[in-house]
C-alpha cells in the first residue's frame, strides 16, 4: 500500500514538473497561450487538492490534538507546488507583457544616429572615444565623463529600463520618474489647510496655514560589470541594446529590489522597511503605522481568527488609498497565508485563475517580493498599501558604460552605471503587519 501511495505521489510530482517546465515557450522563445492556460489550470487543480489536505490536517488537529506526520508533509508538498506554479505563471505573464526588443517607430535624428554609430564602434572595437567625447560635448549633456564612461544611446538606455520594469517588483508597483539632476525635491502638505462650506454671501473665515515639508530623494550609483569575448563583440548580428540589458538587468534588479525594501538610504535608496515604525494608533507623519498579528512570529491560532489582523490591516489604510492598494509579501510568507480561513471556512487567499487576474487576499491583489522578510518574531513580513502613492523611485536619465579590455584578458568588461534613488513619499499610503503580540 505504501508503494502504491509513493508511486501516486511521484506521478503527481512528475505531472506538476511537466506543467512547470514543459512546452511553455514557442521556438522563438516567447510563451505560448496554451502554456499559460495549462499553468492556470494546474494552479486551480493544485489549490483544490491543497484545500482538501489542509482541511484534513485541521480536522486531525481538532480531533487528536495533532495532525498525522504524513498529512503535514502532504500539505507542505502541495503548498510548495502552488508557490512554484504561481511563480511560473508570473514569469509567463511577464514574458507575454514585454514589448519586443528594439521596438519603436524607427525614427532617429541625425545627431542621435551619429552618436549611436560612434558608440557602436567604441563598444565593439574600443575605438572612436574621441568622436564620442566630441558628440557628447556638442549635445551639452553634461553627464559624460571620459574616466567614468560614456552615455549609452537613448534606445539602449530605454531597453535597460524596459527590462528592469519587467523584473523589479517595486518598479511595477511604485511611481517611477526620470530626472536630469542628482536629486529630486518635493513639497508635501503634512498638516492640511482648513476648509469648509459657506453660503454665497457669507464671510469666509481665514484658513489655517498649511504645514509644508520638503522631501529630498538623492540618486546613488548602481553598477554592473558584464563581460564578453572580442569574438562575440565582432558578431555584427549582436543586438547591443538587448545584450547589455540582459547582462545587467539581473544584477540591477537584485540590488534595486533589496534597496527598495530594506535599503538604509546611505549610498543606496531608502527602503520601505527602514523608516521608524509605530503602532497604527500612534501614527504620525514620517513614521509607518503597523498592525500586530497578536502572536510572536506567527498568526494566532485558527480558533482565534488568524485573518482578523489582515482585515484590520486593510482598514488601517484610509479609504482613499484602499482603491488600488496591494498586499506585498514573500512567497514563503504567502505559504502561511494560504492556509488562513474565515469563520465560515472560506480560504482568504485565492489564486488568479484567468490570464488577466492576479492572486488575491481578502479580495485585494497580492504581489510577491522575496526581499520582504520571512515570518519571525517582531518581523514586518507583510505590507499593504497604495504603492503608487506611497513609494517613489527616481531614475537619473542616462546609463554610462566604460570599456575595459585590460583587467581580465581575454574578456572585455563593460563597467555599466546608472543612478537611482527611492523612498517613501506618502507615509499615510502604506501600512505594515507586525508578527508580534503588540
Amino acid at each position: 500500500m505504501m508503494i502504491k501511495t509513493q508511486i501516486s505521489r511521484d506521478h503527481t510530482a512528475l505531472m506538476t514538473k511537466r506543467a512547470l517546465f514543459g512546452a511553455c515557450e514557442r521556438k522563438d522563445g516567447e510563451p505560448s497561450l496554451s502554456a499559460v492556460k495549462e499553468t492556470i489550470d494546474s494552479v486551480a487543480r493544485t489549490f483544490e487538492e491543497f484545500k482538501k489536505k489542509n482541511d484534513q490536517e485541521l480536522e486531525e488537529i481538532k480531533k487528536k490534538g495533532a495532525a498525522d506526520v504524513v498529512t503535514v508533509e502532504e500539505v507542505k508538498r502541495i503548498n510548495t507546488q502552488i508557490t512554484e506554479l504561481s511563480q511560473k505563471y508570473r514569469d509567463l505573464q511577464t514574458k507575454m507583457q514585454r514589448p519586443a526588443a528594439g521596438g519603436g517607430n524607427g525614427e532617429i535624428n541625425e545627431a542621435k544616429a551619429a552618436h549611436r554609430q560612434a558608440f557602436d564602434t567604441y563598444f565593439r572595437k574600443g575605438r572612436g572615444d574621441s568622436d564620442l567625447r566630441e558628440l557628447e560635448a556638442k549635445a551639452f549633456t553634461g553627464q559624460s565623463n571620459p574616466d567614468g564612461g560614456f552615455l549609452v544611446p537613448t534606445e539602449m538606455s530605454s531597453e535597460i529600463d524596459r527590462v528592469l520594469g519587467t523584473v523589479s517588483v517595486m518598479r511595477s508597483l511604485a511611481t517611477v520618474i526620470a530626472i536630469g539632476t542628482g536629486a529630486y525635491k518635493k513639497l508635501v502638505n503634512v498638516g492640511g489647510a482648513a476648509s469648509g462650506w459657506v453660503g454665497e454671501t457669507e464671510a469666509r473665515p481665514a484658513t489655517a496655514t498649511p504645514t509644508l515639508e520638503e522631501l529630498v530623494f538623492n540618486t546613488m550609483e548602481l553598477y554592473a560589470n558584464p563581460a564578453a569575448t572580442q569574438t562575440v563583440l565582432d558578431d555584427a548580428t549582436l543586438d547591443l541594446a538587448t545584450w547589455l540589458a540582459n547582462e545587467v538587468n539581473v544584477e540591477f534588479a537584485e540590488q534595486e529590489g533589496a534597496a527598495f525594501i530594506t535599503g538604509s538610504g546611505v549610498n543606496r535608496p531608502r527602503g520601505l522597511l527602514s523608516y521608524t515604525k509605530v503602532a497604527n494608533a500612534s501614527y504620525a507623519w514620517g513614521k509607518v503605522g503597523y498592525v500586530a498579528t497578536g502572536a510572536s512570529g506567527a498568526f494566532v491560532a485558527a480558533a482565534n481568527g488568524p485573518g482578523d489582523c489582515l482585515i484590520e490591516l486593510i482598514h488601517a489604510l484610509k479609504s482613499g488609498y484602499r482603491n488600488g492598494a496591494t498586499f506585498l509579501m514573500s512567497d514563503l510568507t504567502c505559504a502561511a497565508v494560504r492556509k488562513l480561513k474565515d469563520t465560515e471556512g472560506n480560504y482568504l487567499w485565492r489564486p488568479g485563475l484567468t490570464e488577466d487576474k492576479v492572486d488575491t487576499l481578502l479580495g485585494k491583489p497580492v504581489a510577491y517580493d522575496d526581499n520582504m522578510p520571512a515570518m519571525a518574531s517582531d518581523s514586518f513580513s507583510i505590507a499593504f498599501g497604495n504603492f503608487k502613492r506611497a513609494y517613489l523611485i527616481i531614475d537619473r536619465a542616462g546609463v554610462q558604460v566604460l570599456r575595459d579590455p585590460y583587467s581580465n584578458k581575454p574578456y572585455v568588461h563593460f563597467y555599466t552605471t546608472k543612478r537611482v534613488g527611492g523612498g517613501i513619499q506618502n507615509y499615510e499610503a502604506v501600512k505594515l503587519l507586525k508578527f508580534a503580540t503588540s
